[in-house]
């Protein structure tokens, strides 16, 4: 970070919106935008060139997402600061993000102060959080340890997921159908649910289970 104004980039595949967040900025007089992408090849190329303080990037984008590009700035160009500005906040988007690299994550309803601030704490080396992020990692936190299924449980939900009935179930897998059901009580003991459809989708809410 040098005496002067924060150098920054605008990552955004929507002209509207990139457009947007450069206006916004425009009057602070701490900030210096060198720079706008709207994919995460053309950023990298940006950061090559300008080295800024901090780059500013969506998650969704063409050609490289926001995901791929923080991880490419974190290990090409550690000097520059990836703060996520986004509209996405699920569990899955930010726990992305924040392994990926980004020191911050905000959704495009900040204010211009917000965003300014957050830019200015990222540069200093500070988690930047959106409250409602915030508190949806605080909420995750505090859930209880999550029980792993074990590889036949994973194989009853899939085909669960499938839509096979108990006894087709049990012809694909070679198991009685007595067995299919127990794995099956198991499953919703482990996932507090009490139907088949449920299980589907809280395990897949979870991370428990990955569906093509």
């Amino acid at each position: 970070m040098t005496g002067g104004p924060l150098r920054i980039i605008v990552v955004d595949d929507h002209t509207v919106m990139r457009a947007g967040v450069v206006a916004l900025l425009a009057s602070e007089t701490g900030i210096e935008i060198v720079g706008e992408a709207g994919d995460g090849r053309a950023a990298l190329g940006l950061v090559e060139r300008h080295e800024p303080d901090v780059a500013l990037v969506d998650l969704r984008m063409p050609v490289l997402d926001g995901v791929a590009t923080t991880t490419e700035i974190v290990a090409r160009f550690p000097r520059t600061r990836v703060l996520i500005l986004t509209t996405y906040d699920t569990d899955a988007e930010i726990e992305r993000a924040v392994e990926a690299g980004a020191i911050g994550y905000l959704l495009k309803d900040t204010t211009r102060e917000q965003l300014a601030d957050a830019i200015h704490a990222a540069a200093r080396g500070e988690t930047v959080l959106a409250p409602r992020v915030a508190e949806r990692l605080v909420a995750r936190m505090r859930q209880p340890a999550q029980i792993p299924l074990t590889a036949r449980e994973a194989d009853v939900l899939n085909a669960v997921a499938d839509g096979l009935t108990n006894a087709e179930i049990g012809r694909r897998l070679v198991i009685a159908e007595a067995t299919v059901k127990t794995h099956l009580l198991r499953l919703f003991a482990k996932l507090d649910v009490n139907d088949r459809t449920r299980a589907v989708v809280v395990a897949m809410e979870r991370g428990l289970l990955h569906r093509p």
